[in-house]
């Protein structure tokens, strides 16, 4: 797995690539936490680059909803390719948070 971030007008987005999975989670939850411990609350994980995502990663991601709620900001899925997309339906992701097609769309959606 592999993450990057990159600051968009008043969003930070991570765009992860590979899988995430019981062996990588942690690290990508740890990376986000730290990003939003120093102020970054409002985050969009492009996840276009994603391949497999297990229940662990699920976990991952749903912790750092909750934190950036706690924070005070949100949490967005952009990009999710069909199959991501479809593990995010299944396990009701998608009625927690917000997704969207392209990063562009999260990240406008922001200045709502």
């Amino acid at each position: 797995m592999e993450v990057r971030f990159e600051e968009r007008a008043d969003a930070l987005v991570v765009a992860v690539a590979g899988s995430i999975d019981a062996l990588n989670a942690e690290d990508l939850e740890q990376a986000i936490e730290a990003k939003i411990a120093v102020g970054s609350v409002r985050i969009i994980a492009d996840l276009s680059g994603v391949t497999f995502v297990s229940s662990t990663g699920l976990r991952a991601l749903l912790v750092a909803v909750k934190r950036s709620r706690t924070e005070g900001g949100d949490f967005r899925i952009a990009a999710a390719s069909g199959s991501v997309q479809q593990v995010l339906e299944l396990s009701g992701f998608t009625s927690i948070l917000k997704t969207f097609e392209t990063v562009e769309q999260a990240v406008a959606s922001f200045a709502e």
